[in-house]
């Protein structure tokens, strides 16, 4: 672990890992919401939009209101399953900006970044498979919404279950992704084994930041105090810089899988 440990720092030494994160974040922020209404009009199709809808909201219900995080995701519900065919069409060019904005960072981080060729492109094009396995994610964290709302209602230690099996559905949805994002959408070979184990883990760190991500939502904070007062505004930039947060994770795990893979650091250990 200190040797992995080690490579995968010398690796990020002098990338600027943060000039990075900030750049895919932008990516990102053009991506997100075509995201989630494409996740969610296939969920419809395939779970039934009544089905979403019922179980969304119990998503909605359990966010904090302070700093309107559940308008968002009832607006982003009722988008979604109100989606037509055309408009899903329109909507997959803006996605797919993520997987080009990925690749790039991963690129660079890789060290490859000046031979790639239609790097742009490829990212995109190795993000579509993804966008068409969201939906049994999707549908498969919106199953455990009724069991752990209920326990996080009732306090408590059923409240400590709920949010710890509310982790793990997260975790298990999200792990699949990270596999894809850094076995194919990234660039090179980072082998299935390194993959699989610094995949889930970093899996695992963003799960746990999405429900820090709640928490803060529920904090009486004045977020429009240092934009005049336009909360929407200081809204939109906490997202953004808990966004940005991910992504940070989302880098340096990739360059620890790339430095788990390498083998120089599998000789040493």
């Amino acid at each position: 672990m200190r040797a992995v440990a080690a490579a995968a720092a010398r690796r990020l030494r002098g990338r600027d890992v943060a000039l990075h994160a900030a750049a895919v974040t932008f990516y990102g922020a053009v991506a997100v919401v075509p995201v989630v209404l494409l996740a969610t009009w296939l969920a419809g199709l395939v779970g039934g939009a009544e089905r979403v809808r019922r179980l969304g909201g119990y998503a909605v219900d359990a966010l904090p209101t302070a700093i309107g995080a559940d308008r968002v995701v009832a607006a982003l519900l009722r988008a979604g399953l109100d989606l037509t065919p055309m408009l899903a069409l329109a909507a997959l060019l803006p996605a797919t900006f993520y997987g080009e904005g990925l690749r790039r960072a991963f690129a660079s981080i890789a060290g490859s970044g000046g031979a790639q060729r239609l790097i742009g492109w490829r990212g995109r094009l190795r993000l579509v498979p993804l966008l068409a396995l969201t939906p049994a994610l999707l549908l498969a964290v919106l199953a455990t919404l009724p069991l752990t709302t209920r326990l996080v209602g009732r306090g408590g230690w059923s409240g400590v279950l709920g949010v710890v099996l509310s982790f793990l559905a997260c975790w298990l949805a999200l792990t699949p992704v990270l596999f894809w994002v850094y076995r194919v959408v990234a660039p090179g070979d980072t082998g299935w084994p390194a993959t699989a184990l610094v995949g889930s883990f970093t899996a695992a760190n963003i799960s746990g930041f999405l429900h820090g991500l709640v928490l803060f939502a529920a904090l009486p904070l004045d977020l429009g105090l240092p934009f005049g007062g336009l909360d929407a505004v200081g809204a939109a930039v906490a997202l953004l810089l808990w966004l940005y947060l991910f992504h940070v994770i989302v880098l340096v795990g990739y360059a620890t899988t790339l430095a788990a893979a390498s083998p120089d650091v599998t000789r040493d250990r």
